[in-house]
């Protein structure tokens, strides 16, 4: 600066010098008097340093005061660039959008927290009110803009509300603005600042949060939060208990805050599984027991009583969370069940004991009683009334030994839970039954569909499928329609390692609707036919299921009955 003054000295006296010299000239041409120019150009010589010296004078307090001037600017062009860049600092480490609002002009700019947080492009993002109000979520904006000119009218300083903005991508997210407002000299509110913080996160959380509350004090379990550390050998205290825990117990939470649950334990809890859960404990272990607790009124009840570890973010163990539920109930059926059992097995005990007694017993009479019967046949009876009624005897003798004989399979398949299979050719358990019904099918002549071309070899046990096929074609024969030929239908097929075998026929059917759950039980009789045992089906259904097998039955009145049974063909 001091260069430029005595630039601008050197080159006014310079100038000033020049004009004198070129006047001094002028003068001496036009004036004789010699002394008088000498004169008049030693004044402007004299004139001039002097006017030199005082803008000089001038220039240099100009100089200073500019100085200062520049100095001060200077300096507040660093604060404002510190401050700028605070800003961008505090921008970029908060991930805050900043928002500046002219109010009187509805003058809107962003900072760069608009793209980066929201995804808007610069292209994108408006410069008024407006676009910001477009994009707060419809449930929130009317809420948030009558708060907010509220808050202007009302001229405080600091503002903050919660609410949906609405990103580039058409989601919404959370966000917490905060704004400050800048007045002007009457309090005028001309301009207003703030920053938009995405608070997404926390809000699911919060809702999060929020939802484990409402499970927590809507379960119908009883639910204990401890305390990290136990001391001496007790449960952590408790810090937290649900209502459902008030209501089992009779302890209300002030009564329990801070205290071990301990205090629940009855003279007859089980000592082993309370010390099973200490070591769970001392060991930061989930543990599940059962005993029994006291409440308030110290009534004795059962609990079924967990603990599980809870962990922070460090992994550090920061709770334990102890679920309870009441199962004195429970404990009550389970008695009464294991004593049902007791008494359910001595009965079927001695059923099985009565059944062989009374089978073994009725044989040797039923025997003689049989062999007396085929004597008669060989002597002529002349009495036609005694003829009948001694054929009704015998009749009846025969369907008693046939009973017998079905009750004795039955002791048998049910004390032998498990049986011998073998491969066995199913053309071979056909010609057996057929054989062993030849007399019924040569009487009806039924129409007979056998269809094995599938399967050859089935794994089974013998005796019991020449059981069951001889108890279905016998039903099936007996169970026949009066009005047209009986025709059956078996065929046999493998599906993967499974053999399903189909027997099908067209007698006169049984109604379903009514008899389904009935259909496989003991002593059922689903028609008015005087030797019907109701055993059959029982039986085929023990057998089936002792083999590993299953059976299911489809029929419809007067149009026939299909039987499926399958087996695994598995040695």
């Amino acid at each position: 600066m001091k260069s430029k003054t005595n630039q601008v000295i050197i080159i006014y006296i310079l100038t000033a010098m020049f004009v004198a010299i070129v006047s001094h000239r002028l003068l001496q041409q036009y004036i004789s008097d010699s002394n008088h120019p000498f004169y008049t150009f030693a004044k402007d010589i004299l004139f001039i340093f002097l006017t030199g010296i005082i803008f000089k004078l001038i220039l240099s307090k100009n100089d200073t005061r500019n100085i200062t001037i520049f100095e001060k600017l200077k300096n507040t062009n660093d604060e404002i660039k510190e401050s700028n860049e605070k800003y961008d600092i505090v921008a970029k480490a908060t991930s805050d959008t900043i928002w500046d609002w002219k109010i009187q002009e509805d003058s809107f700019s962003w900072n760069k927290g608009i793209e980066s947080v929201f995804g808007y492009r610069e292209n994108e993002v408006g410069d008024s009110s407006k676009w910001w109000f477009e994009k707060i979520h419809p449930e929130d904006s009317i809420k948030m803009s009558i708060k907010l000119y509220s808050f202007i009218e009302q001229k405080t300083e600091n503002w903050q509300d919660q609410y949906r903005f609405k990103c580039a991508n058409d989601t919404y997210k959370y966000v917490l603005d905060r704004g400050f407002l800048l007045k002007d000299e009457n309090g005028k509110a001309i301009r207003m600042i703030g920053a938009i913080q995405d608070i997404t996160k926390q809000k699911e959380e919060e809702q999060r949060l929020k939802l484990l509350e409402t499970v927590i004090t809507q379960s119908k379990d009883s639910i204990i939060i401890t305390e990290t550390n136990s001391i001496d050998g007790k449960i952590p205290n408790i810090i937290y208990v649900n209502p459902a825990f008030s209501i089992m117990s009779g302890y209300e939470s002030d009564d329990i805050i801070g205290k071990s649950p301990n205090i629940f334990n009855s003279p007859n809890s089980d000592s082993n599984e309370l010390e099973k859960l200490l070591v769970a404990i001392k060991n930061k272990e989930e543990c599940l027991i059962e005993t029994i607790s006291l409440t308030k009124n110290k009534e004795e009840y059962w609990v079924r009583f967990s603990m599980i570890p809870i962990y922070n973010s460090d992994n550090e163990l920061s709770h334990w969370i102890s679920i309870q539920r009441d199962i004195t109930e429970e404990k009550k059926q389970e008695k009464e069940k294991e004593q049902l059992i007791r008494e359910l097995t001595q009965n079927n005990k001695d059923l099985k004991q009565f059944s062989y007694i009374t089978s073994h017993n009725l044989r040797a009479p039923l025997s003689n009683l049989t062999g007396l019967l085929n004597l008669l046949e060989d002597i002529p009876i002349e009495n036609q009334e005694l003829k009948e009624i001694l054929n009704g005897f015998n009749k009846s003798t025969h369907l008693l030994n046939d009973t017998i004989n079905d009750l004795v399979k039955v002791i048998i398949i049910k004390d032998n839970p498990s049986i011998q299979k073998e491969a066995v050719l199913i053309k071979e358990i056909f010609e057996n039954v057929f054989s062993q019904l030849n007399f019924q099918i040569e009487l009806y002549k039924p129409i007979i569909k056998l269809n094995f071309e599938n399967v050859s070899i089935i794994n089974i046990n013998k005796a019991y499928i020449e059981s069951i096929l001889l108890n279905l074609l016998t039903n099936a024969i007996k169970y026949k329609s009066e009005n047209r030929k009986l025709k059956i239908t078996i065929t046999a097929n493998e599906i993967d390692d499974t053999v399903v075998l189909t027997f099908k026929d067209n007698g006169i059917g049984i109604d379903l609707a009514r008899n389904r759950d009935k259909i496989f039980g003991l002593y059922q009789r689903f028609h008015n036919y005087p030797d019907s045992k109701g055993l059959g089906l029982y039986l085929v259904k023990s057998q089936v299921e002792t083999m590993g097998g299953t059976i299911s039955i489809e029929s419809e009145v007067n149009k026939g009955t299909t039987f499926t049974l399958t087996f695994k063909n598995k040695q």
